[in-house]
């Protein structure tokens, strides 16, 4: 087991260099001067929490008014994909006025009346730090930043619905609303014809806000200050209490509380502005617009470099144990094993030919005894004539996984659960192969939004297959009789595990009001993809796996009774086993997985586009997974225990537990969450990821012990 890892290196300076490539042309589209151009209200999230919600469902938001901006009704929800949905996209078309071209200094959008729920939402909102995203021309509005020696520039996307501060006259914390919003488009002129003719494309998109209070110099019906850019009066969430009913029930009280959650109908009110700017940048290209989303990250290239050379060196010194096991010890002792019968079996046909030499010369009668006499006489002619002395002699020095032969193949316990699982898993793995090859060409990028779940579900229902297959000829090889029985478990068993995963996290994000929550025709719809697609396509597989592919021989032939297992140390068998065995893979993943997990969890306003470096790291792990599978089998058959079906099995899924140990404390040290349901669905998308990985490298440990196994007893000559 050679590799070079020259090849690996250059192809991950490959596919790292390209793993933000952009398919440019296919979706580009110019506007010509004084074109109203809509603006899409999307959701709002944050790092605090897993619960997003749609913009316009806030309760301290101006509604739509249904009149018609950018060649849209306000309030038009745009048709969405499953990806989308899932992700919890709630996009509609908003009532702010964008011609291109013009320029707004300050326009008044409505003033919102806010009552005390409705201000303690916002505060709760804006303390958890929530970020609104808004979308125009497919590009998400960002937050601009400025590097520390203002060399560069990058995008953050999304905008803060608020800050909060201590005010400096009451030593009060104060929650800010951002309720003037400056928009400012960058574009430049049109690629091709269509820039010839006035068209112009759009190649950035900021926002910057503002909290805009009384005393700015507001005049007449506008709420627009004097200087926008000049503001000094804050706008502060804050309704100051009706202690009235208080005091009249506690007339001797000398305390009362600053606060008071009843609704007396006191209101805040809060106007809502927008200001916006239209710029020529010809510094950047329409393909490359979404690099400026993407230079935050570029710093951690290092990180990346560093989680590849990681996982060359535990990969390298487990290659080096592999060729030490199957270059020197397994070939050297199947070579040792197959002389010995060699020469036993020689020495047997000597013996046979002097018998059959000596019984032509002096023919013996049946009956006749020998001149010794008696039973001594029987003893003497049979230890003379038995050869199972001599091979007993011979084979004292087989010890170890030699012994098993006739027991290494025997069919494994609960083997009907053991098969769908293995098909479940080869699932997982051609999904996740799709996934990485159309992210690392560029297919599945940041500006298809929702494509890379899209994808993921399609490739999931259309693998289904391959499930049945791999799971119908490993049900063949256990020598399962009930084919239809074990076609029905691996369509229903994970795919089921999932679905109800799935539901019971909606019931609680759906009692939220989240946008997460998916609507009842969206779970209809994988409902129908589960159950009409995937089920037949697993049908399918499982028949041609079973009834038209011919059945894997083993090499050697399984004994009647099975042989008893010795005794052996705690750590070489057992969940301890498999649990270390998981370590060496985990540990490739380990750099990959912080960054990972620091834009899914941390940072939700990053990207993650490094695919290059992930699809590197993972085929990686997946050798390592291969390589640990191998040399814990060899171990397992040492202390001459057979049971290697499942262990293999464990061995691989047991990385997908110090995963899930590692995203536990992540939570606990690096992420701020707070809520119950919050917690609940991070612990459970953690566990479904972890699952994933478990079920694809557990299959593929199972696959590489099952080859491994048939190539070295393939090499003994037991029979």
């Amino acid at each position: 087991m050679h590799f070079d890892w020259r090849i690996l290196l250059s192809a991950a300076a490959l596919l790292g260099s390209a793993s933000a490539f952009y398919i440019p042309g296919y979706s580009i589209r110019s506007y010509r001067s004084d074109e109203p151009i809509p603006l899409w209200l999307n959701k709002v999230y944050s790092d605090n929490s897993q619960l997003a919600y749609a913009y316009n469902e806030l309760p301290f938001i101006c509604p739509a008014t249904r009149t018609e901006h950018g060649g849209l009704r306000s309030g038009t929800s745009k048709s969405l994909n499953i990806g989308e949905i899932i992700r919890g996209d709630r996009i509609i078309a908003s009532d702010y006025d964008l011609v291109v071209g013009k320029d707004v200094e300050c326009e008044f959008l409505c003033t919102k009346a806010l009552s005390r729920s409705d201000v303690a939402t916002a505060r709760s909102m804006v303390e958890d730090g929530y970020v609104a995203e808004w979308i125009v021309d497919n590009l998400p509005g960002a937050t601009s930043f400025v590097t520390v020696d203002r060399s560069d520039k990058y995008y953050s996307a999304g905008f803060k619905l608020g800050s909060t501060d201590i005010d400096p006259v009451t030593g009060r914390h104060r929650a800010l609303l951002h309720n003037h919003i400056t928009l400012v488009l960058r574009w430049r002129p049109a690629p091709g014809r269509a820039g010839n003719n006035g068209g112009k494309v759009i190649v950035g998109f900021e926002v910057y806000t503002k909290s805009v209070g009384d005393g700015n110099g507001q005049t007449g019906n506008s709420t627009c200050p004097r200087d926008i850019h000049h503001v000094k009066q804050p706008l502060d969430l804050f309704i100051a209490p009706n202690n009235t009913k208080l005091a009249e029930e506690y007339p001797d009280s000398r305390y009362l509380p600053e606060s008071d959650d009843e609704d007396d109908g006191a209101t805040l009110d809060v106007p809502y502005s927008y200001s916006v700017y239209w710029r020529e940048d010809t510094h950047v290209e329409w393909a490359s617009r979404w690099d400026m989303y993407f230079r935050n990250q570029e710093g951690s290239g290092a990180l990346h470099w560093l989680a590849i050379v990681n996982a060359l060196v535990i990969s390298g010194l487990l290659s080096a144990c592999c060729v030490v096991i199957y270059g020197r010890t397994i070939r050297g002792d199947v070579k040792n094993y197959n002389s010995i019968l060699l020469e036993d079996g020689k020495q047997m046909s000597k013996r046979d030919a002097k018998k059959a030499i000596n019984g032509a010369k002096s023919p013996r009668p049946r009956n006749e005894k020998s001149s010794m006499g008696g039973s001594l006489g029987l003893l003497g002619d049979s230890h003379l004539d038995d050869p199972l002395s001599d091979d007993e002699e011979g084979l004292d020095d087989v010890s170890g996984y030699k012994l098993l032969h006739g027991d290494v193949f025997r069919a494994p316990a609960y083997s009907g659960l053991l098969a769908p699982l293995v098909g479940s898993g080869m699932q997982l793995v051609f999904m996740t192969v799709g996934l990485l090859i159309g992210s690392c060409l560029g297919i599945l990028n940041p500006s298809w939004r929702g494509g890379f779940v899209s994808v993921a579900v399609g490739l999931y229902v259309f693998a289904g297959i391959f499930a049945g297959y791999f799971s119908g000829r490993a049900y063949k090889t256990f020598a399962g009789v009930n084919w239809r029985k074990n076609t029905l478990l691996t369509a229903l068993l994970f795919p089921g595990f999932l679905f109800a995963t799935i539901f019971s996290l909606n019931i609680l994000t759906w009692a939220s009001g989240s946008s997460n929550a998916l609507p009842f025709s969206t779970l209809l719809a994988l409902l129908a993809l589960w159950l009409l697609i995937q089920v037949p396509l697993v049908y399918v597989g499982s028949f041609i796996g079973y009834h038209r592919a011919t059945a894997l021989e083993h090499p050697t032939r399984t004994a009647p009774i099975a042989r008893q297992i010795p005794g052996g140390a705690l750590y070489s068998r057992g969940i301890t086993a498999a649990l270390l065995a998981g370590v060496p893979p985990f540990a490739v993943l380990f750099v990959e997985l912080l960054v990972l997990c620091r834009s899914l969890w941390l940072d939700k306003s990053d990207y993650y586009y490094l695919y290059g470096f992930l699809a590197i790291v993972t085929a990686i792990a997946i050798i390592t997974v291969v390589e640990v599978s191998l040399i814990a089998t060899y171990i397992q058959l040492c202390t001459e225990d057979y049971r290697w079906w499942w262990q293999s099995f464990a061995v691989g899924a047991s990385s997908g537990v110090w995963i899930f140990a590692y995203c536990t404390w992540y939570y606990l040290f690096k992420l701020r969450i707070t809520g119950i349901i919050s917690t609940l669905l991070f612990f459970a998308y953690s566990a479904l990821g972890s699952a994933v990985w478990g079920l694809g490298a557990g299959t593929v440990a199972f696959l590489t012990a099952y080859a491994f196994v048939r190539k070295i007893y393939g090499n003994v000559k037991a029979d």
